[in-house]
């Protein structure tokens, strides 16, 4: 989806602008850092999302006639001449999508002049920020679940273009579709999806409800692989009636109320006793986390998510900031309390077992050699930044959705165990500054 994001940012970006073309900083070489000083409360792990759309954001921030007559009625024309001409021209290093994170680590690293490099602070974090929440929440659903396959469908629950970004990032964290299209267009994201009980609902006549129409209705247009709601009058009529319809070849029934564990047992043995052993069953209602665990030894075989995914409740703020960190080539840092931050460019990299297990992240500082380790017991080490933009120019065949998705999943297998439990605890893995 390509649009002008230059708006998607805050007065006071451009404000800060205009006071510092004024200043000989404006043109200084400046290094900021997005990295987050904790995890949310009770997370263990933080997941990466969103770069990529980060990266297509600052393809469109451009400064044309509309955006132009939103800023010059409170800049002054040299600033206005300046942003009608703004390309960011810097380097930008970061971390991969579907990489995890920490506390301290820079995800993000952002070269440029001081100008060109704080205009993108609100940018950078609004996607930053909510597509790492969406994906650190999706990526604890999908540890939860196992293998079972899980469907996002949190549209209606959330603003329209933020939907459509959540889907991508529940890709990225493993989940196998999404009910919304224009994900799949934009992103390629596997779109599902069948009929709401408004569907049923709507075949009523003279003599009442006719579920049993519905489901033909269904079942004639979508085939006997369909999925039939059964939920909308009585759960045990409704199976008798989505099998006498379709058939034991029934792809799968859908419960969408009640108390999901006991109504899963009482559709399978009921689906069994007719002889539709392989049809799947299939819940949704609000699931989050906590409810796809306490479900796992339930014959559920696809589960549906949305409001616990797509809002703050079921996906606290990552939390991240943008700070200024370096200035000509100096350490700067904020010493405000609980709000400080370290001076200086980092690198990072990651520390593991030879069975592959992360023991550590290691931080240091980006004009250092990275620290030596001993590799005697098969101790490996993984640099974790890459190169995302130079000169200002996205750099080519960086990892694609696909990716990113494959790449998460190794590194949860990769997290000690304790580290995809659901309960609260510290991080997964202890962050070690040497600089």
């Amino acid at each position: 989806m390509s649009q002008n994001t230059s708006l998607l940012t805050d007065h006071y970006e451009l404000t800060m602008v205009s006071a510092a073309l004024r200043q000989p900083i404006a043109h200084r070489p400046c290094v900021f850092e997005v990295f987050a000083r904790r995890l949310p409360d009770g997370r263990r792990y933080g997941v990466v999302a969103g770069t990529g759309r980060v990266l297509d954001a600052l393809a469109d921030f451009r400064f044309g006639p509309e955006e132009i007559a939103v800023v010059e009625r409170f800049l002054d024309a040299d600033t206005v001449n300046w942003l009608r001409d703004y390309r960011f021209s810097g380097d930008i290093d970061g971390y991969r999508e579907g990489e995890l994170y920490f506390p301290g680590s820079p995800i993000l690293t952002v070269r440029g002049s001081f100008v060109d490099g704080v205009v993108l602070e609100t940018v950078i974090l609004s996607i930053m920020n909510h597509d790492s929440a969406i994906a650190s929440a999706a990526a604890r659903m999908v540890s939860a679940a196992s293998s079972r396959p899980i469907i996002e469908m949190g549209s209606r629950r959330t603003h329209e273009r933020a939907a459509v970004a959540s889907s991508r990032a529940a890709y990225i964290a493993g989940l196998a579709a999404t009910s919304n299209l224009e994900a799949a267009r934009s992103y390629g994201v596997p779109s599902a999806g069948t009929a709401a009980h408004a569907f049923t609902l709507a075949f009523t006549g003279p003599d009442g409800p006719d579920e049993k129409a519905a489901f033909a209705a269904q079942v004639e247009a979508l085939g006997v692989s369909t999925t039939l709601l059964v939920d909308t009058y009585d759960i045990t009529q409704g199976v008798y009636n989505a099998i006498d319809v379709a058939g034991t070849e029934l792809g799968a029934v859908r419960i969408d109320s009640g108390d999901l564990g006991v109504l899963a047992r009482k559709v399978r043995e009921q689906l069994d006793g007719l002889g539709a052993t392989k049809t799947k069953i299939v819940v949704s209602g609000d699931l989050d986390e906590y409810a796809i665990a306490s479900l796992r030894a339930e014959p559920v075989d696809t589960y549906g998510v949305g409001t616990s995914l797509v809002t703050g409740s079921g996906a606290p703020t990552a939390g991240m900031v943008y700070k200024l960190v370096e200035v000509n080539g100096r350490p700067v840092a904020k010493r405000a309390s609980h709000k400080e931050s370290r001076g200086g460019a980092k690198q990072a990299v990651r520390v593991s077992r030879a069975s592959g297990t992360i023991t550590e992240e290691v931080i240091f500082a980006a004009s250092d050699t990275p620290p030596v380790f001993d590799k005697t017991q098969g101790e490996r080490v993984r640099p974790l930044q890459i190169p995302l933009v130079r000169g200002g120019e996205v750099v080519d065949d960086l990892p694609g959705l696909t990716d990113a998705r494959d790449h998460l999943a190794a590194a949860l297998v990769s997290l000690p165990w304790e580290g995809l439990g659901l309960s609260h605890g510290d991080p997964a893995v202890s962050t070690r500054y040497a600089l």
